[in-house]
């Protein structure tokens, strides 16, 4: 197919995309606090890319539940406690008109494991790290990072 011809078919694919409802992801910003009182995030790994637990909200689920699920499913994390409630942020649309929902919450666990799942018959992602701030800003890419950036502020504002 010609190069013009594969552009203008992007181009019709990128207007209807952005005329349709996109899809709903939704996940956690998780931090944990050491015994100093430093933050550390937990990112997951998947191939080359770094995100926080997140995965898609089924039809007739509330979007926080689908955030709680798929922590637990992707990582084993359970109790997690919601410092700003309801407070979400979201990121503009991304890979196949999706957009991603992530809450602010925080666990006192230090232990993750990255069980099989399912429908891969394998782990989800490859690695889990929990990172301090500056770490986490330099291994995610600008759309996850502006979550980050979101969860700091939001913490940052509560200590006023």
């Amino acid at each position: 197919m010609p190069r013009r011809a594969r552009r203008l078919l992007r181009a019709v694919y990128r207007w209807a995309m952005s005329r349709t409802a996109p899809r709903l992801t939704a996940g956690c910003v998780v931090f944990r606090r050491d015994a100093r009182g430093r933050r550390w995030y937990l990112l997951l790994r998947a191939y080359d890319y770094w995100d926080f637990p997140k995965g898609r909200v089924e039809v007739g689920e509330e979007p926080k539940a689908a955030a709680v699920r798929e922590v637990e499913e992707e990582t084993t994390l359970a109790g997690l406690r919601f410092p700003r409630g309801e407070v979400y942020h979201e990121t503009e649309r991304y890979a196949g008109n999706k957009v991603a929902r992530y809450y602010l919450a925080e666990t006192d666990a230090e232990a993750v494991s990255l069980p099989i799942s399912p429908e891969l018959g394998r782990p989800e992602h490859h690695e889990f790290r929990w990172a301090e701030v500056e770490e986490a800003r330099a291994l995610l890419r600008p759309r996850v990072r502006a979550a980050l950036e979101w969860a700091e502020a939001q913490l940052a504002e509560r200590r006023r």
